[in-house]
């Protein structure tokens, strides 16, 4: 018998992947009580994976449609298990057949903490950082990370390769010669050292107010499929110096303190330095999220280049800006700056501020 037709709302464009879809959509609709023409688009995000909403029983779901080979389902699963055991708030999965990729989901709603954060023009910001910072607290806290891939050497490094592919060769035609590398190499030295040597816990690796949801309990967790264990900072720098929206450096020192002063309470792993003295403790999370920022910087750039999704770009002066304050403070990574200004003083000129 042929599948039902869920919604003509909803776009496919492999035909196949349309049918394999609807036969999994009726297998489940029953059980769900699922009206299938209530399907619609939800949103989408950086890698092949898309999400839908549909109306059951009164309530509202998300399907999970992420294809394979290009996406696997079975890390998701996992760690939404163990942000559930934690005591956190994340989407529940309800059926996943992650042979095909497709997932059916709680809701956490329709407010991002990023669109709340700009709509309210910082009324409810105190408020909504605050649920970060404690939630961030408890993840790092009590999601268990043995079974996490470990954020190691090769990782970091395979992510810090991609901005002078990405951004430095393709997105500005510009090539390197032995000082630039010999420079480049330093200042990866140096980021990657100060990582690894920080004690290791779970790490969202996107814990910013795009990923976050306004949810009871606050906040809602999202896109946490590439968790790994590693740096105590990595998720804190994250949040403060996110990608889509910019907090005056007071403001950052202020939430970083508080979130440092939650972790001593909770017992979080933070080091005989970094637990006794903040001034360290504020130059590691710097350097991490310099780490984070070169890579997201190539990665912007792939998304546009290699993946045909150019708005990322228009957020690369914010990366620049980020990355070239930090360089500037630390001499060691001073060498730096000389490989970004040409970079960044372009994105200036062509009408592009910071």
């Amino acid at each position: 018998m042929r599948p039902s037709l869920p919604t003509a709302a909803v776009v496919w464009s492999d035909e196949d992947r349309r049918i394999a879809f609807e036969h999994w959509l009726d297998s489940i609709a029953a059980r769900h009580r699922i009206d299938r023409t209530t399907l619609a688009p939800a949103s989408a995000d950086a890698s092949f994976r898309r999400y839908l909403r549909v109306d059951a029983a009164g309530a509202s779901l998300i399907v999970m449609d992420a294809p394979p080979p290009q996406e696997d389902v079975r890390p998701f699963v996992h760690v939404a298990g163990l942000i559930e055991a934690a005591g956190l708030h994340a989407p529940k999965v309800l059926e996943c057949d992650a042979t095909q990729g497709f997932v059916l989901l709680t809701d956490l709603g329709r407010t991002l903490y990023l669109d709340a954060l700009r709509d309210t023009e910082g009324r409810h910001a105190e408020t909504l950082m605050r649920d970060a910072l404690r939630a961030l607290v408890q993840f790092q806290g009590h999601v268990d990370a043995s079974t996490l891939p470990a954020y190691d050497e090769a990782l970091l490094r395979r992510e810090l390769s991609l901005f002078p592919e990405w951004c430095v060769q393709r997105e500005f035609g510009v090539t390197w010669g032995d000082k630039e590398h010999a420079a480049w190499n330093r200042v990866c030295n140096a980021l990657v050292a100060s990582a690894l040597e920080q004690p290791q816990v779970a790490v969202h690796r996107d814990w910013m107010p795009r990923n976050l949801m306004v949810a009871e309990p606050n906040p809602g967790i999202l896109d946490f499929q590439d968790a790994v264990r590693g740096p105590i900072t990595y998720d804190l720098a994250s949040l403060l110096r996110d990608a889509f929206l910019s907090w005056d450096e007071a403001q950052e020192i202020d939430w970083a303190v508080r979130w440092w002063e939650q972790a001593r309470r909770a017992g979080l792993p933070l080091g005989e330095t970094m637990g006794h003295d903040f001034g360290e403790f504020w130059r590691a999370l710097e350097w991490m999220g310099l780490q984070r920022h070169l890579k997201v910087l190539g990665i912007f750039c792939r998304l546009k280049h290699r993946d045909g999704k150019p708005g990322y770009a228009e957020d690369l002066p914010r990366f620049f800006d980020y990355a070239s304050k930090v360089a500037m403070r630390y001499a060691p990574l001073k060498p730096l700056l000389p490989l970004l200004q040409p970079l960044s003083g372009r994105r200036v000129e062509t009408g592009f501020t910071f």
